[in-house]
């Protein structure tokens, strides 16, 4: 049966939304991994307090604890657990621009571009994005949008699995992320909102070496940006036209969250 939604019922560019999502001309992508028991946690250096797993607490199962009629959990977890949203605030340099639950609605809800980084992150799980891959991006592309740079580099392939995901030896974590160059040039010389990563978080595994330590975390956060990190299914957005959607819960005082993730894709 036809929809009687249509852009006539709903006229502008809104109501063509609508219609478009209705008819499929526009796909929404969920970018976002599934939260569990499962879900790799990155471990902190001795001294620093350990980031707890989700778990959830049974609360009711149709049981007499929910009146036979319900099911409820508790929730446990960090807010930098699985799919989530770093607030300014989660960094000491950005202590100052605020929490999780004062970040402006408007910034949820933006343009989003991939700079794919997969073959070389195929051939060094080191791998960290410079100034000059994103200046070749751009003279390709265009210019880098006030909305999210999302850096694909095939990392969410080991997701389901905390070893693999964290791929971490004697000397450290090996995971893809950016220089501390490219960080402070992404917080000062552009009009990026935030960016997403497919990796534990928006720093490379061996960052806290880099100077400053966690360069993605200082220069980013501490111009207000934000991250989304433990994105999945890059491969499907284009490399510029898609529109992200990540809506965190909004903690008073919280340093972050986890995020449904989501992309609004043209087809066709």
């Amino acid at each position: 049966m036809t929809s009687p939604y249509t852009a006539a019922t709903a006229p502008g560019i809104l109501g063509a939304l609508g219609a478009a999502l209705l008819d499929g001309s526009v796909e929404v992508v969920d970018l976002t991994a599934p939260l569990s028991a499962a879900t790799p946690v990155l471990p902190l250096p001795p001294g620093m307090a350990p980031i707890p797993p989700f778990a959830l607490e049974e609360l009711a199962r149709y049981d007499a604890a929910g009146g036979d009629i319900s099911y409820q959990n508790g929730l446990h977890t960090g807010e930098h657990v699985g799919t989530h949203f770093d607030a300014p605030c989660h960094w000491i340099t950005g202590i100052d621009h605020g929490d999780v639950a004062s970040v402006p609605v408007d910034r949820l809800v933006a343009p989003a571009v991939v700079i794919d980084v997969t073959a070389r992150v195929a051939e060094d799980p080191d791998f960290v994005l410079q100034v000059a891959d994103l200046r070749a991006w751009e003279r390709e592309h265009g210019g880098l949008p006030r909305g999210w740079l999302l850096v694909r580099s095939g990392w969410s392939s080991r997701g389901d699995d905390q070893a693999a995901f964290l791929n971490a030896d004697e000397t450290g974590p090996h995971t893809p992320g950016m220089s501390a160059e490219c960080a402070r040039w992404i917080a000062e010389e552009t009009p990026v909102l935030g960016v997403g990563v497919e990796t534990i978080g928006i720093d490379a595994g061996l960052a806290f070496a880099f100077e400053p330590p966690f360069p993605a975390h200082h220069h980013l956060l501490g111009a207000a940006k934000y991250g989304l990190t433990q994105l999945r299914n890059l491969d499907r957005l284009p490399v510029t036209g898609a529109v992200l959607v990540g809506a965190p819960l909004k903690i008073v005082h919280g340093s972050g969250s986890p995020v449904r993730a989501l992309a609004l894709v043209a087809r066709g």
